[in-house]
């Protein structure tokens, strides 16, 4: 049985193992948990400023993860949003699941775009995207403000 709710501290450990596992072990990501002090930060750094973060839960063990960040004028950057490996797929709708639940409550919150940076690595989420409704952008179209990663090279955008 799968469940999404909004992130609470008692997930951190969870959450902060399945992204790493995700970023260095599947795609070879050179990168930290202390490269990325928004997970140990996620209330301060998501949903403290307007944002948000959940997750989803299978039994009660953390499966995936999405988070938006308020960036300023009714915009928002999609982050973190990760599945693990054999949660993932259309049929088990995860991803799907996560992206409905932070679409649906992003208007209401006063969000009118969407915005996310992404790695070469990840070609099946680039594919999700798409057919999500997202379009791909150049980097220079990203508001001033959006939070661009090093590891970001591929960019996307969506009006709500």
């Amino acid at each position: 049985m799968i469940s999404i709710t909004e992130y609470r501290p008692e997930y951190q450990g969870e959450v902060i193992d399945m992204i790493l596992v995700i970023q260095q072990k599947e795609y070879g990501i050179s990168i930290t948990a202390e490269d990325q002090p928004d997970l140990k930060n996620v209330y301060e750094f998501y949903q403290q400023d307007g944002g948000n973060f959940w997750i989803a839960l299978s039994d009660g063990v953390v499966a995936g993860t999405i988070a938006l960040k308020n960036i300023g004028n009714n915009c928002g950057a999609l982050r973190k949003m990760f599945v693990k490996s054999e949660f993932r797929g259309a049929d088990k709708g995860i991803a799907s699941g996560l992206l409905s639940v932070l679409e649906r409550w992003s208007p209401g919150n006063g969000y009118r775009d969407i915005y996310l940076g992404t790695t070469p690595f990840f070609k099946a989420a680039h594919s999700f995207y798409r057919k999500n409704g997202f379009i791909e952008i150049l980097k220079e179209e990203l508001p001033e403000s959006f939070p661009v990663m090093d590891v970001d090279t591929i960019f996307f955008h969506k009006e709500l």
